[in-house]
C-alpha cells in the first residue's frame, strides 16, 4: 500500500462516522476538479499535500489544500512577503460542497 493509502472499509467507517456526527456546520465532502488537484501537485519541488481546514466569511467550513516541499514547508505564493515563497504557491478552495452538490450515491456517503 501507499503511503496514506486506506482500504475501502476504512474510508466507508471514517465517513459513516462523520455522517452521523458531522457536527452543525460541516459539509458531508468537497469535490476538487482533477485539473486543479494535479496543477498543485505537479508543481516544482511539491512532494506532498496539505489540506487546512477553514471557515468562510458566511460561516461555512471549507478545506484550503496547499503543495508541501521536502522540508515540509507550505509552497505559497509570492504575494506573502513575510514569508519565503516556492515556486507556483498553488492554493486550492472553492470545492463543490455537499450539500448542495453532492455525488451520486456511493457506500462513502449512504
Amino acid at each position: 500500500m501507499l503511503t496514506h493509502q486506506i482500504t475501502l472499509q476504512a474510508a466507508i467507517d471514517f465517513t459513516k462516522r462523520f455522517r452521523e456526527r458531522p457536527g452543525s456546520d460541516l459539509p458531508i465532502c468537497e469535490t476538487y476538479e482533477a485539473a486543479s488537484v494535479l496543477a498543485l501537485l505537479n508543481q516544482p519541488a511539491c512532494t506532498s499535500l496539505r489540506l487546512y481546514l477553514g471557515r468562510k466569511e458566511n460561516g461555512q467550513i471549507c478545506s484550503v489544500l496547499v503543495g508541501v516541499d521536502a522540508l515540509g514547508r507550505d509552497m505559497l505564493p509570492a504575494q506573502l512577503q513575510e514569508l519565503p515563497a516556492n515556486d507556483n504557491g498553488i492554493l486550492l478552495e472553492d470545492a463543490f460542497h455537499c450539500p448542495p452538490i453532492c455525488p451520486p450515491a456511493s457506500p462513502l456517503n449512504q
